[in-house]
């Protein structure tokens, strides 16, 4: 019996989940990217997989079923990854109390959870500055893999292992009546099409679109040359501004008190949406950020502002061996605005757009893709 064919437009992530999912359900699968590599949103991010931001239930059970999808597939596809934890610190006692509030909160959830006091915090990571430390929130779901590198890898893997075909370089024009339009010379016909084009919305059903609760988010990031000797900062860090940019933290009663003193003490961090984190890669460098500005329409240019807000509040939780920048820049992703974590609909028969995952892709899009593939 000939399997079902299917073509997948966009090779970042949730693409690439995209075509996993449906070759894994006998699907005959085609991926076009108008690039000759995947260089979106899905290279430029922290490279962390993080079910510890996600809502108890679904979409913290759509994160574990990722990350163990993340956990399985590194190896066989030999791209570095490490389930090295997060590591959330408080720095005055009502960060503190947050913290103590989600650890009760989680445990009770089945969360693998630990409240540290400051020596335990220094024990599990010689990153973390120790003065005024009241403790930390370590987390084990956490797995940090290198973006660039996974990304970059995903495609021949898949091909080799499931027979999926990428054709790079192939700008999709337009879709009518399940056949995929590529220019005015080729053309590709399958029994389902899916567009997965991330902060493009431009190019493939843009009425649509607009009739979408969806904008577009700008963040800026950065990255720190690798450390010297090898040195390891353990889990990924982040600082108590994080606690107020996750859904799965409003489980804590006094988060909102919280939010108020930042609003008030760091209104100019809570206007560019920044709030800092740090991962370590498999080269030993850093990537820190990062920044949230939203519309559909964004300024290129970066902004030192904001760079510099993120490199003084890292200071003040965060200590390395070497501080020099190697890298900034800026990434866009599409992000909806009714909280809502995901975008499915079919603009027309057999055709399903993907998209809406924020800044969660590489959280998230391994498990929605399965979800949503076993449920055609």
């Amino acid at each position: 019996m000939q399997s079902r064919s299917a073509i997948v437009i966009g090779a970042g992530i949730v693409g690439l989940a995209t075509a996993r999912a449906l070759a894994l359900r006998g699907f005959s699968v085609k991926v076009f990217e108008r690039s000759d590599r995947a260089v979106g949103a899905s290279i430029r991010n922290f490279g962390m997989i993080w079910p510890i931001g996600q809502t108890t239930g679904k979409m913290y059970d759509r994160a574990i079923r990722s990350r163990n999808i993340w956990k399985e597939t590194a190896p066989a596809a030999g791209f570095w990854h490490d389930p090295v934890g997060s590591l959330h610190l408080a720095y005055s006692t009502d960060e503190w109390q947050v913290l103590e509030e989600l650890h009760e909160a989680f445990r009770k959830e089945g969360r693998p959870v630990r409240l540290l006091d400051k020596s335990a915090v220094a024990a599990a990571s010689g990153a973390v500055v120790t003065e005024g430390l009241l403790g930390g929130l370590y987390s084990e779901d956490e797995v940090i893999v290198d973006p660039r590198e996974a990304i970059g890898a995903l495609p021949g893997w898949l091909a080799e292992k499931l027979g999926i075909e990428f054709y790079w370089g192939k700008c999709v024009s337009y879709i009518s009546d399940q056949i995929v339009y590529i220019g005015n010379d080729e053309e590709y016909e399958a029994d389902l099409v899916f567009v997965c084009s991330g902060a493009d919305f431009e190019t493939l059903y843009p009425e649509q679109f607009a009739q979408q609760p969806v904008t577009k988010c700008k963040l800026q990031m950065m990255r720190i040359a690798a450390q010297p000797a090898d040195w390891r900062i353990g889990p990924a860090l982040c600082g108590g501004l994080s606690l107020i940019h996750y859904n799965s933290f409003k489980a804590a009663p006094s988060l909102a008190a919280l939010r108020e003193r930042y609003a008030t003490e760091m209104a100019d961090y809570l206007e560019w949406g920044i709030h800092v984190m740090v991962a370590q890669n498999g080269k030993g460098e850093l990537t820190i950020g990062d920044s949230h500005e939203y519309g559909l329409t964004h300024d290129p240019f970066d902004r030192d502002l904001i760079n510099r807000k993120i490199m003084d509040y890292l200071r003040k939780f965060a200590c390395f061996k070497d501080w020099t920048v190697a890298q900034t820049w800026n990434g866009i992703y599409a992000k909806l605005t009714d909280g809502e974590a995901d975008l499915f609909f079919s603009p027309e028969p057999y055709v399903y757009v993907i998209n809406g995952v924020g800044g969660a892709g590489m959280t998230l899009s391994f498990g929605l893709a399965e979800e949503l593939v076993e449920g055609l």
